[in-house]
């Protein structure tokens, strides 16, 4: 076992600067080990004489809801500086298995998983556990949090406000390039994407090929350009319902399992409390609030989708495109798929987070994906290359 461990990439651990009162949860953070993955226990309340009342008044029990732990998903959590975007990335990261120790030069293929908007890394926390069991950790799985996600944060005077795909498209490759910089040894990377990361990943797909690494496929999930352009003029009204905050961290969680925002309650006690921090307005009715409100990129969401179908196509390596129930292909998939130039695969009975949904499917499906295009038999053609 040892043996097998020393033959792990090893990826630096950089720890986070706060300043705040979060301190003693930072810290534990920063480390780079399995059990220091981040609690997800709020700190204790701040001093507000109006939250503490309403909290004492008529309290509901809420331990079915309380957040658990992300320990035991990833082998490393960590914290990646990245001077040239400006900003200190979160990431999850479980590195492949080596088979056989004695072989150096043994092939191995990361699952690269790029959070959808308004999400974080760790939506994939459960989706990175049955990878790695149905891979026999051949495969390896690495999540982080997107720019104004989840715990990534810019560095001292920087911003991290722009969020257009070009930004997010550079910050991506700069994360791969830091953590894997030499081609030649990297590991192969598999792209999957959810709703606005699948549109990062097809975008980054072509540059990093071009910078020699080995992409062995990218699969979307869950986004269509034609179906996700038509639902924007009606976005900001299915978002007026949406609560600008709530009262404590177990109280988010049970609306997004109450409003089926989430179907897997498990996964939500794990990924929805780093999607909220604390108000920085001790006068606010909320003491916690969205991390990243959605409201707040709006101006982004044309350049994330427009153009998504015909770059998925002209990606050059494998592709998988996972639907929630039968959403409508445009046209230019449409044509696509009856060319045989993606592979498509529909889960019934899960919503928009499938992968948070019923994370043991998803994985099969994306390991099944894997084995045909990376452990492909010579003389078979991958899809996407009829």
């Amino acid at each position: 076992m040892q043996a097998r461990i020393a033959k792990l990439p090893y990826l630096p651990t950089i720890a986070p600067q706060y300043h705040d009162a979060d301190d003693v949860e930072e810290r534990e953070e920063a480390m780079s080990t399995l059990a220091a993955l981040p609690k997800m226990l709020p700190p204790g309340p701040r001093e507000s004489s109006r939250r503490t009342a309403l909290r004492q008044v008529d309290a509901p029990d809420l331990s079915q809801y309380s957040p658990i732990s992300a320990s035991g998903y990833f082998v490393q959590a960590m914290n990646v500086k990245i001077e040239s975007r400006g900003i200190d990335v979160r990431a999850y990261y479980s590195p492949p298995v080596v088979q056989d120790p004695a072989a150096s030069d043994e092939p191995t293929t990361v699952m690269v998983c790029h959070h959808g908007a308004g999400y974080s890394g760790l939506s994939f926390a459960c989706f990175a556990k049955e990878v790695v069991e149905h891979s026999k950790g051949e495969c390896g799985v690495l999540a982080f949090d997107v720019r104004r996600h989840g715990k990534t944060r810019p560095l001292e005077g920087q911003s991290d406000e722009n969020l257009d795909i070009e930004t997010l498209t550079e910050d991506l490759v700069a994360l791969l390039t830091t953590l894997f910089p030499d081609p030649n040894t990297s590991s192969t990377l598999l792209f999957v994407g959810h709703s606005m990361g699948g549109a990062v990943c097809v975008r980054a797909c072509p540059v990093l090929q071009e910078m020699h690494y080995k992409i062995s496929g990218v699969a979307v999930l869950d986004v269509v350009e034609g179906s996700a352009l038509d639902a924007l003029p009606i976005m900001m009204g299915l978002l007026d319902s949406r609560p600008d905050g709530f009262p404590s961290v177990e109280e988010a969680i049970q609306w997004h399992i109450n409003t089926h925002t989430l179907r897997n309650p498990f996964s939500a006690r794990i990924a929805v409390p780093s999607i909220f921090v604390q108000s920085p307005d001790s006068n606010s009715a909320h003491e916690w609030v969205w991390r990243t409100p959605l409201r707040s990129t709006a101006p982004y969401w044309t350049s994330w989708f427009k153009s998504l179908s015909s770059k998925f196509l002209a990606c050059r390596t494998a592709r998988l495109l996972v639907l929630a129930g039968t959403d409508r292909l445009d046209k230019e998939l449409m044509i696509g798929q009856m060319q045989g130039k993606f592979q498509m695969e529909v889960v019934p009975d899960v919503g928009h987070m499938l992968h948070e949904d019923n994370p043991r499917k998803i994985a099969q499906v994306l390991v099944e994906f894997w084995k045909r295009n990376e452990r492909v038999v010579i003389g078979v053609k991958k899809v996407g290359e009829l």
